[in-house]
């Protein structure tokens, strides 16, 4: 990273054509973008600018350098939702699998009628979803898929279900074809933040805005710099034209922070996702196996199936709901792995924040029929597992049963036990929905806020609904697809 493009925030009050706050995919694209295109732009991003090499990837040291409140951040309700955020340069990009879909067609029909979202159709995304695809690089595992993996996949073959290996945004070495393929996590520090930096793009890192405001024909924007420990500094930008990117929490909070409430933080949705501890009699995980690639789409878009990171903090983080077997992990992690169900579910939650305090409160509501699409989706999991001999199941339900047979699956209740059921969600979404149906919509078609000039959205926030698969995909093409409209309108 050039010295040259990093601002110092003694500079304050700066002055820039575009300020675009938040450096994930969709803030990382639009500053490329406009910056490619000639035009002032300044990329503003609360955490610190941190190599992929900084840290071990899915490691406890990645969860204090990169994640907001060392992922320690949870959504409110019955029962409760554990979610993570990125903090840091490159947003969530720097942290998830990397697996990458396109926007399932008919969701995007739902969206451009239900929302009444302008030129949203498969066609007019392909070529934004092309370009994307290309800048990072999506492609398929060019070797051996790692062992827990393939059991998914296994298991929903002998069941007859549909599974697919799902492509992720990675950049391989050339490898021995037995051997788990390595490389490199082509996220937006590794693709768009280099290519806006080579633009002209200006980069102030570890600065918190905490809100905007309109003046004249400017917006201002107020805040601080805290770098490590140091002081908090404050910080006054004057822009033009601001792109808040900030994510499904951080931007509703930032612009109800602002006054700026219609439609903003009214809608979140979510995919809740119910995991198991799979225990094998055959060694399934190593300690470099790396991101499954693998989901099971038979019963989508109700829920899907997945296999998670399985690294030992991983599986000790997720034998605390039976804390009597957790000496099971440091004992035979080697074949244990960690399996998900997500629903799309009927639910939704709410962003407000609260006087005093700097986090907002996000609040989530499951439906009766959430915990029971839950329930099934944790039945059929379970199912598929036995199919390829788990010998023992450890549901994320606390304090519970363990299943250790297929007649065990009726220990399963209709409706998971809402005091006693974890869920978690790596996916967070449609807290500014998008559209022109002005009593759901925060923003247009493209991005613009309703009712503001020269104030825009590029992030997940945008979303309508809960796509049903992961959605970095959808929100790469629609930061491409919205900053292209911008420049040519």
């Amino acid at each position: 990273m050039s010295e040259f493009n990093l601002i110092s925030p003694s500079e304050s009050p700066l002055k820039v054509e575009i300020a675009v706050i938040g450096s994930g995919p969709g803030g990382a694209i639009t500053a490329c973008l406009l910056a490619e295109a000639g035009r002032n732009v300044l990329l503003i991003e609360e955490g610190a600018y941190l190599s992929l090499e900084s840290c071990q990837p899915f490691s406890v040291e990645e969860m204090v350098q990169k994640y907001r409140n060392g992922g320690i951040t949870a959504a409110f309700g019955q029962p409760k939702i554990q979610y993570v955020e990125g903090k840091c340069v490159g947003g969530g990009s720097e942290i998830n699998s990397g697996l990458y879909h396109r926007t399932p067609p008919n969701i995007l029909a739902q969206w451009s009628q239900e929302f009444q979202v302008e030129s949203l159709t498969e066609a007019d995304l392909i070529p934004h979803f092309e370009a994307c695809e290309q800048a990072v690089n999506v492609c398929y595992l060019p070797g051996k898929a790692p062992t827990a993996s393939l059991k998914l996949h296994e298991g929903a073959t002998r069941l007859n279900w549909q599974s697919l290996e799902v492509p992720r945004w990675f950049r391989y070495q050339e490898l021995d074809e037995t051997a788990i393929p390595k490389g490199t996590r082509q996220s937006m520090t590794e693709t768009f933040i280099p290519r806006a930096l080579k633009a002209g793009c200006k980069l102030l890192v570890n600065t918190r805005i905490k809100k905007i405001n309109q003046s004249d024909k400017n917006w201002v924007l107020t805040g601080y710099y805290q770098a490590n420990n140091s002081d908090q500094q404050p910080v006054k930008i004057q822009a033009e034209t601001v792109f808040v990117c900030c994510g499904a929490i951080q931007t509703p909070a930032l612009l109800r922070r602002s006054g700026i409430k219609n439609n903003i933080g009214n809608a979140l949705r979510m995919h809740p996702t119910v995991k198991i501890i799979a225990q094998f009699d055959q060694d399934i995980n190593t300690l470099d196996m790396g991101v499954p690639v693998h989901q099971v789409k038979e019963f989508s878009p109700k829920f899907s199936f997945g296999c998670s990171i399985s690294s030992p903090p991983y599986l000790s983080v997720g034998m605390t709901d039976h804390p009597n077997y957790t000496q099971e992990v440091q004992k035979n992690w080697h074949k244990m792995a960690i399996y998900y169900a997500m629903i799309v579910g009927e639910g939704y939650g709410t962003v407000r924040n609260i006087p005093f305090f700097r986090d907002p409160l996000v609040s989530y509501k499951l439906t009766s029929q959430d915990l029971k699409d839950l329930s099934e989706a944790l039945k059929k999991l379970a199912q598929l597992l036995f199919e390829v001999d788990a010998k023992i199941l450890y549901p994320s339900i606390s304090n519970s049963f363990l299943l250790t047979h297929p007649k065990d699956l009726d220990k399963i209740p209709e409706q998971l036990p809402i005091k006693q059921t974890n869920l978690m969600t790596v996916h967070v979404f449609s807290s500014c929905p998008m559209g022109e149906n002005l009593q759901k919509c925060a923003v247009n078609s493209f991005g613009k806020v309703h009712g503001f000039n020269n104030l825009y959205i590029a992030d997940a926030s945008l979303l309508c609904t809960a796509p049903g698969v992961n959605p970095q995909g959808t929100i790469m093409a629609i930061a491409r697809r919205n900053a292209l409209k911008f420049l040519n309108p």
